[in-house]
């Protein structure tokens, strides 16, 4: 391309021959052909082959934290048969990882590679694109530049913010097999082996009444097999609950808590020797939301958890159904939209089971409430609360730790209720 001072020698360039041309002046006439070819000569000089270059990319760490800065180290390596011009590069970036990176390639010899490091950061979760490289090359006048682009991309993934819970757990969770501690049947012996006292956790379907009453305290059969703890965890993804009409696409705040928290609850749940299932739109459009994952997966479907269709919570809940079947603890992180989905949702919960659900202040989060909890928030969390489940309403500012110390310091209660109860 001609550069600004090349289109300025063009037009001075053509001015003067067509005034030597109208005055007679033939050294006026020989000065504007130069001007006009000098821009026209280096254009032609430009157009030669481009370098064969190769890019390579290495990130670290390749996963990031929000706002954690990472190294990109760049080598450009000369693949062609001649010297490479020098070059002015650009790297592209996502405009959440900040300014793109400018940098001078020097001449580099066949074979020869050229190492360049800068640093990314993001606040913004996702999966976030490195590259292409634009180079640049300008004549020796500045009249004219050529461009070439390295496709070469590399990905880095931001994983969306985990918040440490401390030691706060959910309580009473034993369902049919699933115990809050996994115990073995002793291969034989008496009946005081198989049966044992009752532990905080323990399902209370499991109570041996005749050995309770012999002794005068609650006690319990013993499992017949190794028992796994089992947490489902079913994230609303709404576009409708998160985005109600006229107010606003985008990232929505309530979405962004809302995933924080699952992956928050994920790892605690993890690290407490939960086996965790995920319910999300993702999983259940890949069909693996039944499937055990580690930690790192689930982190990586939640970096990139998207709004859905006003749908995904229906598909959720079809998908949680069938794993709650068997037990566990239900956790929920749902908006205050649509009664009718919230009562579905209510029925995940198996009779005997603990169902937590965070229940968002959609409101709040828009900043269109006051200091009250929304009526909708309210009553969300009145019809989940009514069907057994226990429930915290969300509002902007809250952290996820003292949203989740407060849910479960009230299964602990529920369950220390339950057991003064049955003494």
């Amino acid at each position: 391309m001609i550069t600004t001072r090349g289109q300025a020698f063009l037009a001075a360039g053509a001015t003067l021959v067509a005034g030597g041309l109208l005055l007679g002046f033939s050294d006026l006439t020989r000065v504007g052909v130069l001007l006009v070819l000098l821009p026209l000569i280096t254009l032609l000089l430009a157009h030669r082959r481009p370098p064969t270059l190769s890019v390579r990319r290495t990130t670290t760490p390749t996963r990031l934290r929000l706002d954690e800065r990472a190294e990109v180290q760049i080598e450009v390596r000369n693949l062609d048969s001649r010297r490479t011009p020098l070059l002015l590069a650009e790297e592209r970036l996502d405009y959440v990882l900040g300014d793109r990176p400018r940098f001078v390639l020097p001449r580099m010899q066949p074979g020869e590679s050229r190492l360049v490091r800068y640093h990314v950061r993001s606040h913004v979760r996702g999966r976030h694109l490195l590259g292409p490289i634009t180079l640049r090359q300008r004549d020796p006048f500045g009249l004219t530049r050529a461009a070439l682009l390295l496709r070469a991309t590399t990905e880095v993934l931001v994983l969306p913010r985990i918040e440490h819970l401390g030691a706060d757990r959910p309580r009473g969770e034993g369902v049919g097999s699933e115990g809050e501690i996994p115990h073995m049947v002793a291969l034989h012996g008496e009946d005081d082996v198989s049966i044992r006292g009752y532990r905080d956790g323990d399902d209370l379907r499991r109570i041996h009444w005749p050995a309770t009453a012999h002794r005068g305290e609650l006690m319990v059969r013993q499992e017949d097999r190794p028992a796994r703890r089992r947490a489902i965890i079913l994230l609303d993804s709404r576009s409708s609950a998160f985005h109600p009409a006229g107010h606003g696409t985008g990232q929505a705040p309530g979405f962004e808590w809302a995933v924080s928290a699952a992956a928050s609850v994920t790892v605690q749940l993890a690290g407490l020797g939960y086996a965790v299932h995920l319910v999300c739109a993702e999983t259940v459009a890949e069909g693996s939301a039944a499937q055990l994952v580690d930690v790192d997966a689930t982190l990586d479907v939640l970096a990139v958890a998207e709004l859905a269709s006003p749908s995904a919570l229906e598909e959720g809940i079809r998908a949680a159904h069938g794993l709650t079947a068997s037990g566990g603890v239900v956790i929920a992180v749902v908006a205050d939209h649509d009664d009718d989905a919230l009562r579905r949702l209510a029925a995940v919960r198996q009779p005997g089971s603990v169902g937590l659900a965070f229940v968002l202040d959609t409101a709040s989060f828009r900043g269109i409430a006051g200091e009250e909890t929304s009526p909708s928030a309210a009553a969300a969390s009145e019809l989940l609360g009514g069907a057994g489940w226990s429930t915290e309403v969300v509002r902007t500012g809250q952290t996820v730790r003292s949203a989740w110390s407060s849910l479960t310091a009230r299964t602990a209660a529920g369950t220390a209720t339950v057991t003064g109860a049955g003494r």
